[in-house]
Order: C-alpha cells, then structure tokens, then sequence
C-alpha cells in the first residue's frame, strides 16, 4: 500500500475565485509559502460577477494590473432612472453620475470576472511559484487547539482528495428555445443545493480519482462560497434573512428601441416589477430582471424558489413587460442565471485567528448594488498583509483579531445598506404621494445617489485598533471585537485636525504629487504598491522656512536613530526599507531646492546604486497634468504632520513633526523586535 502523502504550508486556501486569488496574490508578493486549491477544473470563463468598483480598481492597480482592468472594462459614466408617469407610460426621469466625481482616480467599471481572475492568475505566476490546483477539495479539517498560540506550529490539518476531471467540470451548459448551447451560473447561485457532498460521494466510487493527502498548515483560508464546506467544518454560522424577491439575469447583445441601452439603468415599472441594465464590454448588456411568475419550494415567506420554473426564456420575457412600450430580444445569449434576494453576515469570521472565512462564505446580499465581487476581494485584500507579516516575524499575531473587526463591521453596514436598496429596487413604485405601500421614487433616487459613495468602497473607515491610532470606543467603530491591547491611558491617539482631509482609517486619497528629482507627476497611490511594506510619510510644509527645515532635521535624526522603529523592526542584514518606506512631501518651491538639501534618510546612498532620488516629493504645479494641491486637499497646515499608512494604504496615525517618538511608539504596539 502506497503511503499517504504528507506536507507542510504556511497558508492553504480553500477556494480559487476573486477573494481567494486576491490572498494568492499578497502571498505572492510577500514571499510566503502557499497552495491555493479549487474544487472546479476550471476557472469562470462566462458571465459571475462583473462590477469593479473605485476602490477596487484601485487596490488592483497597487497589485500591477488594474491597468489591464481599467483598459478592458466597460466604464460607467451615468445612470438614467426610468420611472412611469401619471398615465404608468415609462419615462426617463432623471440622471445623474454613476461616481461621484474627484472621488477617485478610477471609476465605476465593468468586466466579467473570468477576466479579473485571469489577470490575478497573471500577476501571481509572475512572482512566485503559486498555481492554482484545481479539481482538489478538502474532506476533514482538524485544528489543534493547544497550538494555536505557538508561532511554530502547523496546528491545522486538512485531508485533501483529487477529482477526476469529469467530477471536478460543472454543469454550466443549458440548450435554450433556439437550440443554442449557453453557458449558465445556476450551479454558483443560491438557487442550487451545495454539490459538495455529491462530489465526494463519486469521487470514492472512482479508482482513478480516489486519491488522498494530507497537508499541515499554520493558516487557512475558506474562500469557498455561500455553501462553504469550511465555515461549516469550523461550526461557524451567518445570521440574517432571505426575502420573496427573485432576479433573473441575462447577458446578451441586446436588439431594441430602447434608448438608454448602453447606459446604466434603474427602472421601475408600474406593475411588472424593475429591470437593471449594466451596459458591458464587447456590445453585451447584462439586465437583472424582477420575476414576478416565479413559484418557490415550500410556503413560507423566504422559501427557495423553484429553479425549474426560471429559464431565459421566462427572464427576457419578464424583461418585454417591465420595458413596454421598448422592444427587447436577443440572437446573442452569453451566460444567465438567477437568484433570491437574501442577506445575511457570518457569527465571526474565523477560529482562534488561524482559519479565516471570506466574500461569500461570511456575508451574501443582493448582487445589484456590484459589491459582492468587490468587498469579498477587499476581505482578503485587508487580511493577505497581516497573515503575512505575521508569517515573516515581523508583528504579533494581534494584529489578525483586527480581520473581524474591520471587515465584520463593512459586512454589517453592507447587509443594512443592500436591505433597505434591494427593497426600494424591487418595490412598487408608488402612485402617489398618499400611497404609503409604493416606494416613493424621490426615496429611491436619494438611497442611489448616497449609496454611490458607500458601494465606491473608498468610504471604508476602520475603527481605532492597534493598527489604527484613532480616538474613540474601539469596540463601538468596530463589530465589537477587543482589538486594543496595552494600558487604554497610554493608547496613542492621532491628531487628526493636523490633515483633517486625511482620515485615520480610511484609504489615503490618490492626489498628485512631483518627483523633486526629476519633476515627474505621480499619483500618491503609485508610490504605494501592494508589497508588505508601511509606509511613513513626513509632511515637512516649506522647507525655505528655518522652523521647518529644523523640525524635518528633528524628525530625521529621531527615525535614524538606532532606537527607532527603523531598526528595531527591520531584519538585520536586509534592505533598510524592508519593512518601511520613508517619504518626504514638502511644499516649497521645486525649482528652490534639491533633494541635498533634505536629510539623508530620504536619499541613502548605496555605494552600488547611488543615491535614492524615489523618496522626495513636492507639492507644485507640473508642466501637464496641473497642481494636485495635496497640502490643501488633506487640509496640512504650515507646520505639516507626519503620516502613517499600512501597507493596504489605510491611514493608521497622524502626529505632528515635534513629536517623532510617537512613530516608534505606534509600532512597538505590535511589531516584534528584531534581534541582530
């Protein structure tokens, strides 16, 4: 008999979609040794999810390819809303932005995620040796509880068995009325029973895929959808509700009258329910549509519909109701499926900070406010660095109680948000002002235009932790969970009227900003990317001014002191900016100093490389691209601030130049010592 394999991994992820290729990526980047497995056998080609979201364009493009993104999508400048007037004749009744304008760099876009996931797939092959093992699922997860706390240990063990090809291909295909063969995602929605105990059950009657290992980790991930085998193993629950309104969804080159077809659309009609239409890349048009004549298994308010009963057929025909007296039909059907509206969010979203669920498996909503894709990849875009540095000696496993609380609180004000826009989106509009059962479109319209900021994903303000030296009950800005740690009377707390612009907790803004050494115009956020590292960032103000040329001379001497955070938690023998980035901004005229007149630990020298010019940048106007203004726009006053910003680009504390100490004692909070 032959033996079973063995093995050890730092991180096994559970899960290859958008969520669990975003934490193979920060892997990647980071150097960590990892396997990210997928019981399909193959990645999505069609249709899922397919809103990107500035937040997330952003995150991407700190990855190295959301120009890819940026370039292939389709971007979304406005939104028409289409309502029925008196007579119930639909008619446009409004427009207004899809995002909001100075809100970003990027905007609202579109592209199916096979795309987004090939790019992940690029990047991660790139720069390390990762790859996605597909046709692999788990069968038994174990979890040592005595070691958990030991930094050494492998305290999860999990058995992995090996699909046949055949098992590991899911029933994506359907022949429609025409004959034509589509691709279809019902075996994804919630509309479908979990397959994985079916999956299990044929591969043990197969000899060819009866094979087995065994793999030890010190972290997992379980980012593997509503029906999550690995939230259940861990006894973990989500908690919230399923509504009666169902949704079908097309993507299809459409042939119609009606005018706005390439614009994003809300549209209510008087008696047929709402269709949203979100114009994509290659002439396709993706339209959710309300189904009215759907049936459901079982009774009871919330019940799952019956699957059979919905077909493209019926959705586009729901679709001619809902946009009489417009024409609507296809000849070009991509991919569809359908869903029921539910919300709910996860218990806790990991066990002793050493299995963590994310996207799906810890929080499901409505799909039509595009968030799905996006929170589940910011999930594991917050968790990748801290399991990582964690990993790399670097800070104390503290850090990871900051995941739940951070990322549970953004679900919770997610599920609040899709409950009250699913319901306005799938109401009746109201006939008048006295019909307290309609939604009252001035509501709806008023729910669109505030939940553009929050769906924008930049509006994410992590609560004071650690990791976030902010004022305020930690608990209360979080889900609850204690993320302090230390004497609560010594806690640093930022001074944030220093950059009132500039909000500890929430993602630094992109502004621009000009290289001292040679004048080239930058985004802040390109100076940023998503490699591990902190950032701290010294707003000198005029550095012409005797005052300030002094306090930046200060702050210089303090973090290149041997008993700064520089070398206390920097690994002996490595780069110096290995674990931190030291920038200068200053504001005094570019062409009235050089980058000799700033201290020398914004400008080492290298006996191989010369001088780092990357580090110094000035507030002034450039030749093509205008004056970014970032003193005015973060609201940096004379004296300036230095500024902290996490390797997710979340702002973790602000202090003012007179007090640099303050960075030292920041990340002495967490970060582990670096012995010579």
């Amino acid at each position: 008999m032959v033996p079973i394999k063995e093995s050890c991994v730092d991180v096994l992820i559970i899960g290859a979609g958008p969520a669990g290729l975003m934490m193979a990526a920060w892997m990647a980047k980071c150097g960590i040794n990892t396997r990210i497995i997928d019981k399909r056998g193959t990645k999505v080609f069609n249709g899922q999810a397919d809103g990107l979201q500035c937040r997330t364009l952003e995150i991407m493009e700190s990855l190295g390819f959301g120009h890819r993104a940026w370039r292939e999508s389709n971007h979304m400048l406005e939104v028409c809303m289409w309502n029925p007037d008196e007579a119930g004749i639909l008619r446009r009744s409004d427009r207004i932005a899809d995002t909001l304008p100075g809100l970003s760099r990027f905007q609202q876009a579109v592209l199916h995620q096979g795309r987004i996931e090939r790019f992940f797939l690029d990047e991660i092959e790139d720069c390390s040796g990762i790859r996605v093992e597909r046709g692999v699922m788990p069968t038994s997860l174990n979890i040592d509880e005595e070691a958990v706390e030991d930094q050494h240990a492998y305290p999860i063990t999990v058995i992995l068995r090996h699909l046949t090809e055949e098992e590991a291909t899911p029933n994506q295909t359907a022949t429609v009325a025409d004959g034509q063969s589509v691709r279809n995602g019902i075996y994804r929605s919630n509309l479908a029973k979990d397959d994985t105990d079916d999956l299990l059950a044929t591969s043990k009657l197969n000899e060819k895929a009866n094979t087995e290992e065994i793999v030890h980790a010190k972290y997992m991930l379980g980012a593997d959808g509503a029906h999550s085998w690995t939230r259940k193993q861990i006894g973990l629950s989500l908690e919230g509700e399923s509504t009666d309104y169902i949704w079908g969804v097309l993507d299809i080159v459409p042939i119609t009258d009606f005018p706005d077809i390439r614009m994003r659309c809300a549209i209510h009609s008087a008696n047929s329910g709402s269709v949203m239409i979100i114009p994509r890349e290659n002439k396709l048009v993706r339209v959710y549509v309300q189904l009215t004549t759907t049936q459901k298994i079982g009774d009871e308010a919330g019940g799952r519909a019956d699957r059979s009963k919905v077909s493209p057929e019926v959705i586009i025909g729901e679709a001619q109701k809902i946009l009489a007296p417009y024409k609507i039909s296809y000849k070009k059907l991509d991919w569809w499926t359908a869903y029921q509206i539910g919300q709910r969010v996860g218990t806790e979203f990991s066990v002793h900070e050493r299995v963590f669920l994310a996207g799906d498996a810890v929080h499901t909503h409505s799909p039509k406010a595009g968030q799905g894709m996006n929170v589940s990849m910011q999930d594991t875009f917050n968790l990748g660095w801290k399991i990582a540095s964690v990993l790399k000696g670097q800070a104390n496993r503290s850090i990871l109680k900051t995941y739940q609380s951070e990322r549970r609180k953004v679900a919770q004000d997610l599920i609040a948000f899709d409950h009250k826009f699913s319901r306005l989106f799938s109401g009746r509009p109201a006939k008048g002002d006295a019909d307290a059962e309609g939604v009252k479109m001035t509501d709806f319209k008023d729910a669109f235009t505030k939940g553009n900021l929050f769906v924008s994903g930049t509006n994410v303000d992590y609560g004071a932790s650690t990791i976030v030296a902010k004022a305020g009950d930690a608990s209360v800005q979080g889900d609850g969970t204690d993320v302090l740690v230390g004497d609560e009377k010594n806690r640093l707390i930022s001074n944030q009227e220093l950059a009132p612009g500039l909000v500890v907790g929430k993602r630094i803004p992109s502004v621009k900003i000009l290289s001292q050494a040679d004048a080239r115009p930058w985004h802040l956020q390109e100076l940023l990317p998503s490699n591990g590292r902190w950032r701290v960032l010294v707003f000198p103000g005029d550095v012409q001014s005797q005052a300030q040329a002094a306090q930046l001379i200060d702050v210089a001497n303090s973090f290149d002191a041997s008993n700064s955070f520089v070398y206390c938690f920097t690994p002996a023998g490595g780069p110096i900016d290995a674990v931190f980035e030291i920038f200068a901004i200053h504001r005094a005229p570019r062409t009235a100093v050089t980058i000799f007149d700033f201290p020398s630990i914004f400008r080492r020298f290298s006996e191989t490389d010369g001088y780092d010019y990357d580090k110094i940048y000035v507030d002034d106007i450039s030749y093509h691209e205008g004056h970014g203004k970032i003193y005015e726009e973060f609201g940096i006053a004379e004296h300036g601030c230095i500024v902290v910003v996490r390797p997710d680009q979340h702002v973790s504390y602000i202090g003012s130049l007179s007090e640099p100490a303050a960075v030292t004692q920041f990340f002495s909070a967490f970060m582990v010592p670096q012995m010579e």
